[in-house]
């Protein structure tokens, strides 16, 4: 097979979950034979993982000549599949994909937020909502997921988790009466709010917070307002990072699709206090210590220095995140036992995971519609290369017309 991805985060190296999800099914792929190939953003600081020798990567930095390098290599290429991430959050590349390659487009349903469809979509779009519902498929990572696209578009998706953790043996990092309490990407999305609450409650408690794509200056300066914070690093090794911790906290207050950290952290022996957004309590598969939140809504239309938007944060009591810490921080026995049942799920997850599974659904798979989208159309527009001041301007009058609905 031939097989073209696109995105817009950078995949040299890969950024964020997704990215290395993808990143997995297209080395296995590639170790296979197929010819594989990328068009992406600019390369930038990211995970360890690296693409496999022989897949060629065509990073584009600037969003309005990303989609026109996906169409020349479409037509010089001649992909099989053109498989189209989530992370187009102004759906050129989805638009461009259905244009030139109707009838051989996968849809990878990753971030749902950047989605085209569904509650949780930052810029829905009925076109491109019906482009991703007439893909030849349509995969998601996780079981909630795959619900979640079901129902907002009515037609099933494919479940298949990419192999993405490694092979094992996992080291067992418990770190019961040392270590932090620690949170990965700390932002508004990702639940800071929670995290800063119970920082300010526990004074006593050791913390530390690994900022992220989504954690801003002002983010910043809060957690260094507190002393009971300390600032780590990213760190090329997820278990480098997993190491200084002795508890992960995700109290995050978005849809998650899957929360691949978090299968990260139990593999380990690490307990996780996790909230209930989304995907988030498939994820810990029975595990203790998930915590209810009344999650993100809506979004104001402003974008900060990252280009998110902000959200409106609903109230959430820190108590139950107090407790449950509480709980793991000071009883041993309570902490081993989540530690271990932890690591006992995880690997039973991990080992149902199967390398192929991609390759097979993509070799099975029967080639859409020709006619999906028109002969001819206009240059798509981006919501990357519009201004800042642009970009509010659609969130305000997306925000309108959802109210007016």
């Amino acid at each position: 097979m031939r097989l073209l991805l696109t995105a817009s985060p950078s995949y040299a190296p890969p950024r964020g979950g997704s990215t290395r999800s993808n990143l997995t099914w297209l080395n296995y792929l590639a170790s296979r034979g197929h010819a594989c190939r990328i068009v992406c953003g600019a390369p930038g600081a990211g995970a360890e993982l690296r693409p496999h020798p022989s897949i060629a990567i065509f990073p584009v930095a600037e969003p309005a000549r990303r989609w026109q390098t996906l169409r020349a290599e479409i037509r010089g290429f001649q992909p099989d599949w053109v498989l189209v991430s989530s992370e187009d959050l102004g759906h050129a590349l989805l638009r461009e994909a259905h244009h030139s390659a109707a009838g051989r487009v996968v849809y990878l349903a990753h971030t749902p937020q950047f989605f085209p469809f569904g509650p949780a979509s930052w810029n829905p779009d009925p076109h491109a909502a019906a482009l991703v519902a007439q893909s030849a498929g349509i995969v998601t990572i996780g079981r909630h997921m795959a619900g979640y696209v079901e129902g907002a578009l009515g037609r099933p998706a494919v479940v298949i988790h990419p192999p993405i953790y490694g092979s094992g043996p996992f080291p067992r990092l418990s770190n019961f009466g040392r270590g932090l309490a620690g949170m990965i990407n700390p932002c508004a999305v990702k639940g800071i709010s929670i995290f800063l609450e119970v920082a300010a409650r526990m004074p006593d408690g050791r913390f530390g917070a690994v900022p992220g794509w989504g954690t801003t200056a002002e983010d910043r300066r809060a957690l260094a307002r507190l002393p009971n914070i300390e600032l780590l690093p990213n760190a090329r090794r997820i278990d480098d990072l997993l190491a200084r911790m002795s508890v992960l906290l995700m109290p995050s207050l978005w849809y998650e699709g899957f929360g691949l950290i978090v299968m990260e952290a139990m593999l380990r022996g690490l307990p996780v206090v996790a909230s209930n957004a989304g995907g988030l309590e498939e994820t810990k598969r029975g595990s203790r210590y998930i915590i209810p939140v009344a999650a993100i809504e809506r979004y104001l239309p402003v974008f900060d220095e990252l280009a998110m938007p902000q959200p409106v944060i609903p109230e959430n009591r820190a108590e139950p995140w107090v407790a449950a810490l509480a709980e793991l921080l000071s009883d041993r026995g309570a902490y081993e036992r989540e530690a271990e049942a932890s690591r006992r799920a995880a690997e039973a997850f991990v080992s149902t995971l199967d390398a192929g599974e991609m390759e097979r659904f993509l070799l099975a798979l029967r080639a859409g519609p020709q006619s999906v989208a028109p002969a001819t159309r206009p240059e798509p527009p981006t919501v990357e290369s519009l201004s800042p001041e642009k970009r509010a301007l659609l969130l305000q009058r997306l925000h309108q017309r959802r109210s007016a609905r």
